[in-house]
């Protein structure tokens, strides 16, 4: 039979697994949803089909689900389904989990060794109308885009020499050109990362390798028009480590964090190379050049966040003694040396969102998620424990910011920018809302230019869903 879940924060309350798929005709909605909002948003959930096989893990490590949102009409249905990856298909097989410590194949049971155990967890994107599922551990799958059922995973017809694929691609919404990147591509621990193009028709048509300064947790990374920026922070990963059975990473506080700047359609030899002291971003709002500068902005915070990895770390856990911020980083290449300037420019948080047509460009108004302490205590919620419990919008030029919250009983997913039809509208925001007093979820759908009023529509759900990783819209052609 099917063994139980241990109850520790990764698999309790909102975190507890689901291993439902499921189709929900015609949401309730209360309010009105625009008739120009037609699209579809898709979502990334890990959802664990079986329990751990050590008896512990990470909510990171759960097994894929896709879900979709179809809007068309002022109405929506969902739909919720695995992906089908070797891992999954090798667990179900067994009825039971095979696979060990998270990102360690040496812990894993010896039928499965050699074979693929990503999970496709992280991130959907659709480019040149194919839907993949990424984790950065792997390479992606690819699902219909419909009816969400796996096709297999995506190699770009054999031409992807990377081992693994970034969960954080960058598209460019003037050329449809998708920009990604995969660190430890020459396999586990390896510091080699691949700098790849895919163009408008999805071909694959550029594939760099260079070598990082250590083996570090690239979760995210920015391009602009003219330059591609990649970081590294001192979560590191270590070859004997893993082999020996011990986590895959830790943080080295006591190491520097490095930024390698390259021009866009140039080589990855001409990576300039800037450092700072320790510090973590997992998430970039945006990034573009200005003449001589590259501007980044980060949610930034002084240590790693995740408990997973801080508590192998040897070091204690609690996440509102972190430090962070929305900060700006300029890079000046017109200046020598490794260094450059930071300025705070928006309270600490996560999960920021701009509209597709401000992508890669100077830009006026971003969208994220904080924790506001005056609202009491968070909620439990997703890998770090902690739920959003405040919806930011943020204007650059100004640096007003506006702030919506519905009491520390609600906790925030990660949002997504609807654009609108209409000349000068600012577009929508779309934000799944998980409810602690009733234990459902609903999406509240926002007015993007006055968050403050609230939702103009909430359309509910019957079930809650597992917290979110990332989602992207696309509109109906």
């Amino acid at each position: 039979m099917t063994a139980p879940f241990p109850g520790s924060p990764d698999f309790a309350g909102f975190n507890e697994p689901m291993r439902m798929e499921c189709d929900i005709y015609d949401l309730v909605v209360e309010g009105e949803i625009p008739k120009e909002i037609s699209g579809t948003w898709y979502r990334s959930v890990p959802d664990p089909q079986f329990a751990p096989r050590l008896g512990y893990d990470t909510y990171l490590s759960g097994d894929g689900m896709v879900g979709a949102f179809y809007f068309e009409g002022g109405h929506v249905d969902y739909r919720l389904r695995y992906v089908m990856t070797e891992r999954l298909r090798d667990d179900r097989a067994a009825r039971r989990s095979l696979h060990g410590r998270y990102r360690n194949p040496y812990t894993d049971d010896p039928s499965v060794q050699g074979r693929g155990r990503g999970v496709a967890n992280t991130t959907p994107i659709v480019h040149a109308g194919r839907l993949l599922a990424l984790k950065e551990d792997s390479r992606a799958w690819e699902l219909d885009p419909v009816t969400l059922e796996t096709r297999g995973e995506w190699d770009y017809q054999g031409k992807l020499r990377s081992q693994t694929m970034t969960a954080h691609t960058r598209w460019d919404p003037q050329t449809n050109e998708l920009y990604f990147f995969g660190y430890e591509a020459g396999g586990l621990a390896t510091r080699d990362v691949s700098y790849c193009v895919a163009d408008k028709q999805g071909d694959l048509v550029h594939e760099e390798w260079f070598e990082g300064p250590y083996c570090a947790l690239m979760h995210d990374f920015v391009v602009t028009k003219e330059h591609v920026v990649f970081p590294f922070f001192p979560i590191t990963a270590d070859l004997d480590r893993i082999k020996s059975g011990g986590p895959h990473w830790v943080w080295e506080p006591t190491r520097d964090s490095y930024i390698g700047i390259m021009p866009r359609d140039g080589s990855v030899k001409d990576l300039r190379w800037f450092k700072r002291p320790a510090c973590s971003v997992f998430h970039f709002m945006n990034s573009y050049t200005d003449g001589s500068k590259v501007i980044v902005d980060a949610c930034y915070a002084s240590v790693n966040p995740f408990p997973f990895i801080t508590i192998e770390s040897g070091m204690e856990y609690d996440p509102m003694q972190l430090h962070g911020s929305l900060k700006r980083w300029t890079f000046d290449l017109s200046r020598p040396g490794d260094s450059f300037s930071e300025d705070d420019i928006g309270p600490g948080g996560d999960m920021p969102r701009v509209a597709d047509k401000d992508l890669m460009k100077d830009y006026d108004i971003g969208y994220y998620a904080i924790i506001n302490p005056e609202l009491g205590p968070p909620q439990l919620s997703g890998p770090v424990y902690v739920g959003f419990n405040a919806l930011v919008r943020i204007e650059m030029k100004s640096g007003r910011q506006t702030q919506f919250n519905m009491g520390n009983m609600y906790v925030f997913n990660e949002p997504v920018h609807i654009a609108s039809k209409q000349p000068g509208h600012e577009g929508y925001l779309a934000v799944v809302i998980d409810d602690f007093n009733t234990f459902r979820s609903e999406i509240g759908l926002f007015e993007a230019a006055d968050i403050t009023k609230g939702p103009i529509a909430r359309i509910k759900l019957p079930v809650r869903l597992r917290p979110q990783v990332h989602g992207n819209w696309v509109a109906t052609p």
